[in-house]
């Protein structure tokens, strides 16, 4: 029983596709199909319909699922136990997290990390996305919703806060705003609202269903711009947008959000030594900067 055959099957069952499962493994798509081949010639069954839109899992290989996350978990524990990191940091660790934390916020973390540990692989991916952890699509995510199943271990990290913003500029060339109706008078900036990947996003609603964004964008860096640049006003992050003094607060008692960033990670990954040290790094990277804003 070879089990890094069973680690191909496995990306491949998860991500649907040998190149991307390649990508996962850092090889090229032929060998995910040869070590997927060669699994299915040692046990003699069919694991994967094969279609132009990629692989999917038969029955029996949807049975072999089970068994290989049983692998796969007893494959980590030994790693925590008897992989030697307790004296070193080392190896890839994955972090999924929101576009504006982490460009604001985890940029710098991610830097620090890698200065203290030179051994240390950090992948930052920062998607307008969710993250699955089950499929390994990152090792660790900050997210702005716990998760609600799923083998996966979640804290609060920290409350940021949101206001609706435009430029000094730009608020004193248009009607002044005194109240929510007022705002139909200029242009509003947000997201695509179908592209809005999870509800704690959707703020413009909660301000009126009236209201309606001139300006979209699945990027809140993207909108930030679009700010910066006279486009009309936009709801920001505060951690955000105080580093630009251009920027003021339209409308701040009425106009305000509270939301929550959470640590989530799978809990077959919680105790491993480079785990441990990131998250821990990361989330108390995230309250200083977020306590002092």
């Amino acid at each position: 029983m070879n089990w890094d055959d069973y680690r191909y099957f496995l990306a491949v069952a998860r991500t649907g596709k040998l190149s991307l499962a390649g990508q996962q493994l850092s090889v090229d798509h032929a060998t995910v199909g040869r070590r997927v081949k060669a699994l299915e010639e040692s046990l003699k069954i069919h694991l994967f319909d094969r279609s132009p839109q990629g692989y999917s899992l038969t029955d029996a290989g949807q049975n072999l699922v089970t068994i290989a996350e049983s692998m796969e978990t007893g494959a980590i524990a030994a790693q925590t136990e008897f992989g030697g990191e307790a004296d070193s940091v080392s190896g890839v660790v994955r972090v999924g997290a929101p576009e504006g934390m982490a460009t604001s916020i985890l940029a710098q973390c991610a830097a620090e990390l890698c200065e203290e540990h030179p051994r240390l692989e950090l992948q930052l991916v920062t998607m307008p996305r969710t993250f699955s952890l089950s499929k390994r699509e990152a090792d660790i995510a900050i997210a702005v919703s716990a998760p609600t199943s799923g083998r996966l271990k979640y804290r609060k990290i920290s409350d940021y806060t949101l206001h609706l913003y435009g430029t000094k500029e730009y608020l004193d060339a248009h009607p002044q705003v005194k109240e929510i109706a007022d705002l139909k008078r200029i242009r509003g900036i947000g997201y695509v609202s179908d592209l809005i990947y999870d509800k704690e996003l959707d703020y413009i609603p909660l301000v009126s269903p009236d209201i309606k964004p001139y300006l979209t964008s699945s990027s809140v860096h993207v909108q930030l711009e679009a700010t910066l640049a006279n486009g009309g006003v936009c709801i920001l992050h505060d951690f955000i947008a105080k580093q630009y003094p251009q920027l003021q607060k339209v409308l701040p008692d009425e106009i305000s959000f509270t939301r929550t960033f959470w640590y989530i990670v799978h809990e077959d990954y919680a105790k491993l030594q480079r785990i441990k040290v990131v998250s821990d790094k990361i989330i108390e990277h995230i309250r200083k900067r977020l306590k002092h804003d």
